[in-house]
């Protein structure tokens, strides 16, 4: 019985057929000249399709004519308009300036990801429909790589609004897809284009090769351990390295051959062997089919019996003639498809068998995620190929063949999730192991692939079975699928869209290639916390040029250039600018960009950039979001338009420098209330005071024992210690961590905290991303964004705490940088954005390449540990040893914050401890077994308490 997969989309014989078929497809010969279109349409035809300087000739302008009205054609059965040609006016931009996707191929195969990158980073998704419209030049003091230069392009934006662009000058690429064959179209022209960029590449020639070379992956497959994958012999003509030695895998044979002829006595006996061997299983049909990059797509194949040993050996010699050297023949088990139960009584009509199509995409860190299945169902006695068969959703085709239970669905779509992210995590170990020659470039790595799955049953499980891997296929695939939901009804949400984590990458990969090399000023090296620092400035291949306050500090051998300048003089920050600035001229640094993420420096990092000409908000924005009164006193007078105006965010207030106004303040905010000092950081001091004889004794406390920096370095005495009374505001805690540029909202990030520890306010538990209803998140979302903006704060990245009350969001305080403790490294985990990188690029005026609406792969809960309350704990069993090894199993996440076990009456929290899981629920739970194991928890730092607030 013919297997679902029937041996690959190359399959297109009749069962029982004894004749050698060849099927041509993308990669087989043929006239060189596109075929017709199926859809014809009503575009118009006279767009500037030519690109100047690069004339192409009758066949290479036929293949970019049919691949516009192609694009018309996808575009139109989206419900999407027309693409509007505008080339008469180039357009100018800033080179190098700004993300730049460029996609070469065809437009069917990458709509998916063209539509996706016009959402996420309107204008700057481009498909190029010729490689004419494509300029490679040496890139300067990087010999043998080129730049590649975009000089036309079908432009994408939101709401699938696209653009005939011209370019002058052209536009640098920072990223480049490319559909690659060796039949016609421009495939070897793209393969020449994609070879040796200095841009992050998604895909090359040599890579294709491997990938497309059958006996290869399903080595690499079976020897991963982890994905099933039909037993096969394989007769090999000279193998490649890659395929010599190694260890053998179960169901995979390696037969090496010296030469095609006299091989009859070998063959027959391997054969027979592996006929009558248990590898096969249930396998009543075995299939012959040649292996190699030159039969992608015009495949010889032949179905045999498994009974049938004479006919299979004499396939195999015969086709042992056509093999040229790294190329094999191969016999594999036919996997018997999965007879699922029919419901009530056996269906009435033919046996269906189901075919499962996975794209998997290279995310943050080189993980691997599946974003989308789709899966074919047709009769098991007809081959199911790609095109051949209609997109279903896993539930609809497991429907179809009998199988309908949510239970089991959710069974099989999580073993082909786990096979298909196994299958890319085998591709990058391989790739990992070549040579950038091997690879087509130094940035040239498989971004995204796609998985073909039979589902058979093995040892009585459901079990997918991985026939093979390919890209654009699977991808176009799970496109056809989307467009099932388009016009005239609304189009997928952004969960739902295959390419959704491609272009993430092609957006983080992009932005590293932007700051590569940049140099950078920073203000402030920061304390323990902030070590990660280092590692990614040399991690993203940063040149940083460091001022600090200390000569011994370690990060002074870990940057390019160290200077020693006391930073914590903030009475002298103008004068400071000055000197600074003169320092820099001396010195002959060639800056991109001036940035600092430590609360001391801010506003002397604002004037200095003033000095140096360098992008900055302006020093007034900062000092007005420094100073928390200030804030809060500027943003109340602020009534719009437009509305909500930002003083319906904002809280009464009032300033503290001498006893003479605590009793003032106390007469003017309703108490209870809550004092701070005016510039601190860590929620150090902060208290909840009910009455005046309260604030009173509170304002004391912080005069006599936080005076000077020295008291208590790094939460910024060196601007004195005035404080301020606040209205104290009910409702829950949040975090909302913001990227702009432009006065434009790029990214927001929110987070739950838990409960303080009243009268104090040290964050005790946090959630990320947040349990709130959509709403709820969305006016937090806009209340820190409107409140960065009624101070003047345009672009950076910025931390806003906000109180959620049942009126909505009220302010806390505004930190004018990048968000501490925790959070950077959560936002990278969960979402793959580095708010160090987009604060720097920020600072060299580069718009952040960031996605537009980043999705959380996954929930993470922490809680804090004090040295106050968990000091027996920490020496003994949750020491820092312990810890680290817990975190490096990956069964918590551990944010180091300060360096000693140091308990002090104004103290901040020494880590974070968090667990991830796929629900807030599961890492919740996870969280607190963990800290009652460990000791954490305890009856004087009630975790379960801490953790309530996250549902």
């Amino acid at each position: 019985m013919l297997s679902l997969d029937a041996l690959g989309p190359e399959w297109d014989c009749p069962l029982g057929s004894k004749d050698l078929e060849e099927e041509e497809g993308p990669g087989s010969g043929g006239s060189g000249l596109p075929p017709p279109s199926c859809f014809p349409g009503s575009w118009r035809h006279d767009v500037g399709l030519d690109c100047k300087g690069s004339p192409e000739g009758a066949e290479a302008r036929a293949w970019t004519v049919h691949y516009y009205s192609l694009l018309q054609s996808c575009l139109q059965q989206a419900g999407l308009p027309e693409t509007q040609d505008r080339s008469q006016v180039p357009r100018t931009g800033c080179p190098g300036a700004e993300a730049t996707l460029c996609v070469l191929g065809s437009p069917s195969t990458f709509l998916s990801v063209l539509l996706e990158g016009g959402v996420q980073s309107p204008g700057n998704m481009l498909l190029c429909l010729s490689p004419a419209w494509l300029t490679k030049v040496p890139a300067p003091g990087q010999p043998g790589e080129s730049t590649l230069l975009v000089s036309k392009a079908v432009s994408f934006h939101s709401g699938g609004l696209t653009f005939l662009d011209d370019f002058v000058p052209p536009r640098r690429a920072t990223y480049f897809l490319a559909g690659l064959g060796l039949g016609p179209g421009p495939g070897r022209e793209a393969a020449e284009l994609a070879r040796d960029l200095t841009c992050p590449t998604g895909a090359s020639a040599e890579l294709a090769r491997l990938l497309e070379d059958r006996l290869l992956t399903r080595r690499l497959l079976a020897q991963q351990g982890d994905v099933a994958v039909p037993a096969t012999l394989a007769f090999t003509y000279k193998p490649p390295a890659l395929l010599r030695g190694g260890d053998a895998s179960p169901g995979l044979r390696l037969v090496e051959l010296n030469g095609k002829e006299g091989q009859e006595a070998l063959v027959k006996e391997e054969v027979g062997t592996f006929l009558h061997s248990e590898a096969l299983g249930d396998a009543l049909q075995v299939a012959v089919k040649l292996s190699g990059w030159r039969w992608r797509g015009r495949q010889a194949l032949r179905l045999y019996p498994r009974a049938e040993l004479g006919p299979v050996v004499d396939t195999v010699l015969a086709l042992l003639e056509k093999l040229e050297e790294e190329e094999s023949v191969l016999v594999e088990a036919v996997c018997p498809p999965a007879r699922l139960p029919f419901p009530g009584s056996p269906s009435p009509g033919p046996e269906l068998a189901l075919r499962i199509c996975a794209v998997v995409c290279r995310t943050q860190g080189d993980r691997p995620l599946l974003s989308k299945m789709v899966c074919g169902v047709g009769r098991v006695d007809r081959p199911l190929r790609h095109q051949s068969s209609l997109p279903q959703t896993l539930e609809v085709a497991l429907a179809q063949c009998g199988l309908g239970e949510a239970s089991q669905v959710a069974v099989v779509r999580q073993r082909v999730k786990a096979a298909a992210e196994a299958a890319l995590a085998a591709v990058q170990a391989l790739e990992a192991g070549l040579s950038a020659e091997q690879r087509g470039g130094r940035q040239a790595r498989t971004d995204f692939l796609g998985v073909d799955f039979a589902l058979t049953v093995a040892g009585r499980a459901l079990t997918p079975v991985a026939l093979e891997l390919n890209g654009g296929l699977c991808l176009e695939a799970c496109g056809a699928l989307e467009g099932l939901w388009a016009a005239p009804r609304p189009g997928l949400a952004a969960e739902e869209a295959a390419a959704a984590p491609l272009v993430e990458t092609m957006l983080r990969r992009s932005a590293r290639y932007l700051m590569e090399g940049k140099q950078l000023l920073l203000l402030g090296a920061g304390g323990f916390s902030k070590k990660f620092v280092w590692e990614a400035a040399r991690d993203y291949g940063l040149k940083v040029h460091l001022v600090d306050s200390d000569p011994n500090h370690f990060a002074s051998q870990l940057v390019q250039t160290f200077i020693h300048f006391n930073v914590t003089e903030h009475q002298r920050d103008e004068e400071n600018a000055r000197v600074l600035a003169e320092l820099v001229r001396a010195r002959g640094l060639q800056l991109d960009g001036c940035f600092s993420y430590w609360d001391d420096c801010l506003v002397l990092t604002a004037l200095l950039c003033q000095e140096l000409g360098l992008p900055s908000n302006p020093p007034a924005a900062m000092h007005l979001a420094k100073q928390k009164s200030r804030t809060q006193l500027h943003l109340l007078s602020r009534h719009g338009p437009p509305w909500p105006a930002p003083s319906l965010y904002a809280v009464p207030c009032c300033p503290l420098e001498s006893e003479a106004d605590v009793d003032r303040a106390a007469r003017q905010v309703p108490l209870p209330g809550v004092m701070k000092l005016e510039f601190g950081a860590g929620a150090v001091g902060v208290r909840l005071v009910e009455d005046a004889s309260q604030c009173h004794e509170h304002f004391s406390r912080i005069s006599r024992d936080l005076q000077v920096e020295a008291d208590h370095p790094g939460i910024g005495l060196g601007w004195g210690n005035a404080m301020l009374l606040m209205e104290f505001i009910e409702g829950t805690e949040h975090d909302v961590d913001l990227v702009l540029f432009g006065g434009q909202l790029l990214a927001a990030f929110v987070s739950d905290n838990g409960p303080t520890r009243l009268p104090g306010f040290t964050e005790t538990a946090a959630c990320m991303p947040t349990g709130l209803a959509p709403e709820q998140e969305a006016q937090l979302v806009q209340a820190a964004f409107r409140c960065c903006l009624g101070c003047g704060l345009l672009d950076g990245v910025f931390n806003v705490e906000l109180k959620l009350t049942g009126a909505g969001p009220r302010l806390i305080e505004i930190n004018p940088r990048m968000g501490g403790f925790y959070l950077r490294d959560w936002i990278l985990e969960l979402y793959g954005v580095d708010l160090l990188l987009a604060a720097a690029m920020v600072a060299c005026g580069l718009r952040p390449a960031l996605p537009a609406r980043p999705r959380a792969r996954g929930h993470l809960v922490g809680v804090m540990c004090l040295v106050s309350q968990h000091l027996q704990a920490l020496r003994s069993t949750a020491s820092r040893e312990t810890l680290k090894a817990l975190h490096d199993q990956g069964l918590l996440r551990l944010n180091l914050l300060e360096e000693a076990l140091v308990p002090g009456e104004y103290e901040e929290p020494y880590c974070s401890v968090a667990c991830a899981g796929p629900s807030l629920a599961e890492a919740r739970l996870r969280l607190l077994g963990l800290c009652q194991g460990l000791g954490i928890d305890g009856p004087h730092y009630p975790v379960a308490y801490f953790l309530s607030h996250f549902k």
